[in-house]
Formats: C-alpha cells, sequence, structure tokens
C-alpha cells in the first residue's frame, strides 16, 4: 500500500523510522501522549546534562526518546522551546506542595521563609547547578538558551513573587517607597545571592537544619529593610 502518512500519523513515528510496540490504532489517549512527552523531556533533560546544551541535536534526542524530530517542533517549537518547558516543569515539581502565594494567609515571615527553603533546595540541587553551569558557558554563544533559561526560572520566580508583594495585605507591611518587582529582586539577592555561587563554584552542601536556619536568617535580613516602621 502506498498511502501517503497524515501529518497525525507522522508525529507517533519515531526518528529511526521503526513504530512504536504494544500501541492501539489511532490517537494515543491523553494520558498515554501525556506521559510520552514526559519521557521525551527526561531524555532530553539527561542529555542536555550529560554533554551540554550545544552539542545535542534534536536528532540524538528523538532517536533516543522514539519519536519523531516533528513532535519536538509541533510540542515545543524546536530545542529552545523544549528546554524551557524542562525547566518549567522541574520548578512546578519542587513548588506543587507549597499554597498558592497569592492566596496564603499565614504570616508574611512564615510564607516567606517556606518559599526560601524550597527554593534553596531547588538550587542547591546537582542537577540545578549542572544546569547553571551549563548555560554561564554556552550563553554567549547562544542566546537563544539564555533566553529560554531566564523566562523559565528567574522571570517566573520574580514573577510569582512580585505577584504576593503586591498582595494588598501584604503590601500593607512593606514600605511604601519600594515598588513590589523591587521587592522581589532584594528578597531574592537576599535569599540566594553569595550563596548561588558558593554552589556553584563550592557545592558542598549544608545539612537540612542549617539549610533551614540560614534561610531564616537571610528572610529576616530582608525584612528589616523592607517591612513599614512600626
Amino acid at each position: 500500500m502506498s498511502r501517503k502518512m497524515s501529518d497525525e500519523q507522522a508525529l507517533d513515528v519515531p526518528a529511526d523510522g521503526c513504530p512504536f510496540t504494544n500501541r492501539t490504532a489511532g490517537r494515543p489517549r491523553a494520558s498515554e501522549a501525556e506521559a510520552r512527552m514526559q519521557d521525551l523531556m527526561t531524555v532530553a533533560a539527561e542529555l542536555f546534562l550529560e554533554k551540554g546544551y550545544s552539542k545535542v541535536s534534536l536528532e540524538a534526542i528523538a532517536r533516543k526518546a522514539h519519536v519523531a524530530v516533528r513532535t519536538i517542533y509541533v510540542k515545543f517549537g524546536g530545542k529552545a522551546g523544549l528546554f524551557r518547558e524542562i525547566l518549567r516543569s522541574g520548578r512546578e515539581s519542587y513548588f506543587a506542595t507549597m499554597e498558592d502565594l497569592e492566596t496564603n494567609l499565614r504570616p508574611m515571615r512564615e510564607i516567606l521563609i517556606d518559599f526560601g527553603a524550597r527554593m534553596n533546595e531547588l538550587v542547591s540541587s546537582p542537577g540545578a547547578i549542572n544546569l547553571h553551569r551549563i548555560v554561564i558557558a554556552e550563553a554567549a554563544a547562544d542566546p537563544e538558551l539564555a533566553e529560554a533559561f531566564f523566562d523559565a526560572g528567574p522571570r517566573q520566580t520574580r514573577e510569582a513573587l512580585r505577584t504576593f508583594f503586591s498582595r494588598a495585605d501584604i503590601r500593607a507591611q512593606l514600605r511604601a517607597d519600594m515598588p513590589a518587582e523591587q521587592l522581589s529582586v532584594h528578597f531574592l539577592n537576599c535569599l540566594m545571592g553569595d550563596q548561588l555561587k558558593r554552589y556553584l563554584f563550592m557545592p558542598q552542601g549544608c545539612g537540612e537544619h542549617q539549610n533551614l536556619l540560614l534561610v531564616e536568617q537571610r528572610v529576616d535580613l530582608f525584612l528589616m529593610g523592607a517591612q513599614r516602621p512600626a
């Protein structure tokens, strides 16, 4: 039979030309398709960390993940889009069990300590440290990589904090002369400024109790400069 394959069918043909095994006819179920995309992102993340972003081609990712290159373009728009989604997904998993910053009604200090502890755990993880090193090494030669990293990581974090500091009940506790955007940058600098350099260049970590104590100290330092005078 010499029938031309449709675009929808082409998405499910692996790069090496072998069909998927144990597949039912037609389009995959939503759960199946979601699992397939998660597998694709896991494979891509492993390759990026192992070889570096610039040395990994879409063809190599597609081959190892057993998907078509076209699938990556359709779902993510290309390599930078795939990288951005990997970062976004990884960031979300770290904050998934945290209460929403827009609706959390606990005292501000408790909210910031919880956020800071999760942020510290994320940034100090071996994968995140390696990723930072890759982006720093390759950003000058690949601005698209740098933009994807900033968009899915730092920009999302700043925006979440900006929204939190813009809440009327939180804003009432903070200095009126410091805009919410400035507060988010100031908080992140207090929380991770020098510590990020230590993770990158001296990755020996502290114990969990010591890390929490350091986060509490940094939150208190931020609040000393940002809260309205009593």
